[in-house]
């Protein structure tokens, strides 16, 4: 049932970034990586009310009664350009958290592989796995440009805190030190055997050619984990 939650902070993470910290009177009881969805009325030129509706994952691990949000603006986005115009100390109405984009095995090597905002369940599910994972992670992050990476200083502090972790940035507009082009390419070169599971999310196209690379290197596709939907929304 949705319910609502008061906005308590609101942080600019990128030039179209903003992370809000929104609390409820009651727990939030949800596996890592799984989302809500905001929800609001629109008023329709016709004056007939719309109900929009738009999934966003907590960042952040349950069992507090906050939970984090990282949303990007787009121009035309409909939800989006509703939450950056919130305020700390609005109400917004959120639905229940569900999904499918939950870790699966935390004593296996894993590996996430996400683009932009598909960065959010990741970083859920990486601070699980460092939590209670007994194995190695490797956490791949696609951008276009250095501006434009999401939770850079929390990585780079995790990954110092942790001999287990290790952070692969990849930036498709922009030359730099490290490594560029499309970070699923990367996947073979950068792994020391690809026995692990894999988490995948971004953009359909991307999550997609993901799966295809990881296909042909042999990588079992049950050792593949992506929220489901993403095939149908890429056309051959």
């Amino acid at each position: 049932m949705p319910f609502e939650a008061t906005i308590t902070s609101i942080q600019r993470m990128t030039p179209r970034v903003k992370q809000f910290v929104v609390e409820a009177e009651e727990t939030f009881d949800f596996d890592p990586g799984q989302h809500t969805t905001v929800r609001f009325e629109r008023d329709e030129t016709d004056d007939e009310d719309e109900q929009v509706v738009r999934p966003y994952t907590a960042t952040n691990t349950p069992g507090n009664d906050r939970i984090t949000l990282a949303i990007k603006r787009y121009d035309d986005g409909t939800a989006s350009v509703y939450m950056h115009e919130r305020e700390v100390g609005d109400t917004i109405t959120l639905g229940e958290l569900g999904g499918n984009l939950t870790l699966r095995d935390t004593d296996r090597d894993v590996v996430f592989v996400s683009t932009g905002t598909g960065i959010t369940p990741m970083m859920a599910m990486l601070k699980q796995y460092l939590e209670v994972g007994t194995g190695e992670v490797h956490f791949f992050y696609g951008e276009k440009n250095q501006e434009n990476i999401m939770y850079r200083e929390t990585l780079d502090q995790l990954a110092a805190e942790h001999d287990e972790l290790s952070v692969i940035y990849s930036l498709s507009d922009e030359e730099w030190a490290g490594p560029t082009g499309h970070v699923q390419n990367h996947l073979d070169d950068r792994l020391d055997g690809l026995d692990r599971d894999f988490y995948v999310c971004g953009v359909p196209g991307m999550v997609v050619d993901t799966k295809d690379e990881l296909a042909e290197l042999d990588v079992d596709d049950d050792r593949v984990f992506t929220e489901g939907w993403e095939d149908g929304e890429v056309e051959d």
